[in-house]
């Protein structure tokens, strides 16, 4: 056994022996309550969260709550009893089998990753815990309505915290939004096909989450995605720009490098945002394709929930199918923002250089498409400061695809040295 574990070990014992003087020179709930806390008291640097005990606020080690409660001794008494949490009344089960404990919440709120504040409601969540010298296993289950997904889960229990691995079986992907986006319209009339399963590793309590999605043969039929073929913008006549075109191939280095590889949606993509995002602890980068991003600007609106993307996912998975990718291309950039209240690429190359999108020249596509990932922002950065993110705009073009790489370093050392067009006219 390692010093650190003898010391927790000695530290635990003095704190058991703690409670046990307090039980025997006081009498009572208020010794029965003091010694509980002695024994769930976290110690510096242990893994610890707040509880309400009626009136009080009790820090509490979570490691020994877990022992505590899948503990053999321990786990009859519980059995049946319930606490109503901020999720929903859990209810405590104790299994012999195993042995294990089975908490069961119905209905019940999740917190999902990337999703920030808000919660899925479903109808019932359950999962079993069991636990020895250190090593947790178990399962979950979540069920809405008529559908139920199920996973697999296992890890490793320290004072400090756990690293756990679930493994959700492969399912339909229409269960899938049967469950997690029971509230979406257009579940009514699309057909959804294909199956989605995986594996996630989370680390508590720091809340990180890696999810690596696994999907096969997805695909989209319903939604009259062939309509936006003919639709109007009124962004103004377009600028029946192709992938050819200087301003195409820097917008999809700027916002989809891999937009002529994936079927609407990129899940490296979105493995490396969800990365990137934890790390820095907010939303830095987004990771939705060009067809995602069509989707929010032509149908879904960019409302921030998970309805929302899940909505955005459907109809970018349609258009790939019923519009193909270069009517998509010339559809994202005959209706992207361009800052200044400004939209489409022939609105944003009249107005910022004065000639048509077909007629910039690669470092005035480049600087355009610099501004995408915020338009309002770098358009106000670009009157006060007449720059707009150079080292961005020198990255995309360094990404350009089908330009030689001598043109791309004469355009990366061309945007250090900004012309007499990078102060737009009032």
């Amino acid at each position: 056994m390692r010093h650190e574990e003898v010391m927790t070990a000695l530290a635990r014992a003095v704190r058991w022996l703690t409670a046990l003087v307090v039980l025997l020179g006081a009498g009572g709930a208020v010794a029965l309550f003091f010694m509980v806390r002695a024994l769930i008291a976290p110690a510096p640097g242990e893994w610890s969260t707040q509880v309400s005990l009626g009136p009080l606020q009790v820090r509490v080690d979570v490691p020994t709550l877990v022992r505590l409660g899948t503990a053999p001794w321990l786990g009859p008494w519980l059995d049946g009893r319930s606490v109503t949490t901020a999720r929903g009344r859990v209810s405590y089960h104790w299994q012999p089998q195993g042995p294990q404990v089975l908490l069961h919440c119905a209905p019940c709120e999740l917190a999902l990753p990337g999703a920030g504040a808000e919660h899925l409601r479903v109808d019932e969540f359950s999962a079993t815990v069991r636990h020895q010298f250190g090593q947790l296993d178990g399962t979950v289950r979540v069920v809405q309505g008529n559908h139920s997904l199920h996973a697999t889960w296992q890890g490793r229990l320290t004072q400090t915290g756990a690293a756990l691995r679930l493994e959700a079986a492969e399912a339909p992907i229409a269960h899938w939004y049967a469950v997690w986006g029971a509230q979406i319209p257009e579940l009514a009339w699309a057909e959804i096909r294909g199956q989605l399963g995986g594996t996630a590793d989370i680390r508590l309590p720091a809340q990180q989450v890696t999810i690596r999605p696994v999907v096969s043969q997805f695909s989209v039929q319903g939604l009259s995605t062939e309509a936006l073929a003919t639709a109007r913008t009124h962004c103004g006549p377009s600028a029946g720009l192709g992938p050819g075109s200087w301003l195409a191939k820097a917008v999809i280095a700027a916002e989809d490098q891999r937009f002529f590889e994936h079927p609407g949606y990129d899940l490296a993509e979105l493995r490396q945002a969800q990365s990137l995002n934890q790390q820095r602890g907010s939303v830095v980068r987004g990771g939705s394709t060009l067809s995602q991003q069509l989707a929010k600007l032509l149908v879904t609106g960019d409302e921030r929930s998970l309805s929302r993307k899940l909505r955005e996912l459907l109809y970018a998975t349609e258009m790939e199918q019923t519009l193909g990718k270069a009517r998509i291309l010339r559809l994202y950039l005959d209706n992207a923002p361009w800052g200044d209240g400004l939209c489409g690429a022939g609105a944003a190359a009249r107005h910022y250089f004065g000639r048509p999108a077909r007629d910039l020249t690669p470092a005035q596509a480049v600087w355009l498409a610099s501004m995408l990932h915020n338009p309002g922002a770098e358009a106000q950065a670009w009157q006060a400061t007449g720059a707009i993110n150079l080292p961005r705009a020198q990255r995309i073009a360094a990404a350009v695809r089908g330009a030689p790489r001598a043109q791309r370093r004469h355009l990366i050392a061309a945007l250090a040295e900004p012309p007499d067009w990078a102060v737009p006219a009032p």
